[in-house]
């Protein structure tokens, strides 16, 4: 059987979300980075996979073209959306009781804390020319993309 992977970063599109309503991100991410990359060159870069031949038995890592972490992050947020936001780096405890008040699932919470750990641990710290050889274009930067809102 054939196969083809794509595996996203973190979704660019998400970042202006992740801030609470006092405008913080919280999350045990460290000084880990993440390369965002915007849902639509996502969406570009899928249609292309499924639509042309020659993929077969690849994996594409689908990146922004920036590595940032969620500190510069927060500080790009602040400049572009004209509200305060920052960043605090949550130990594993902390991000397990902030997000106790969804009184979700331990495996839900595990999860959402998981993408952050991913970023500590260097995992999102990759960015790659993949969206851009499979579309034909560059992806958008985060710095693009926040001017946008």
């Amino acid at each position: 059987m054939a196969w083809t992977f794509s595996r996203q970063n973190l979704y660019m599109d998400l970042l202006p979300l992740i801030a609470g309503q006092d405008g913080v991100i919280r999350g045990p991410a460290g000084d880990g980075r993440v390369a965002p990359v915007l849902r639509d060159d996502v969406a570009d870069a899928l249609r292309a996979i499924v639509t042309e031949a020659g993929h077969e038995g690849m994996t594409y890592e689908l990146t922004g073209p920036d590595a940032i972490t969620l500190a510069e992050a927060a500080r790009a947020l602040t400049t572009l959306v004209n509200r305060p936001v920052s960043y605090h780096d949550e130990t594993l405890e902390e991000a397990r009781a902030s997000r106790a008040a969804y009184d979700a699932p331990p495996w839900e919470v595990e999860g959402w804390i998981s993408t952050y750990t991913a970023i500590a641990a260097g995992e999102l710290d990759v960015v790659t020319d993949h969206v851009e050889r499979l579309t034909g274009h560059e992806p958008v930067s985060i710095r693009e993309f926040l001017s946008t809102l």
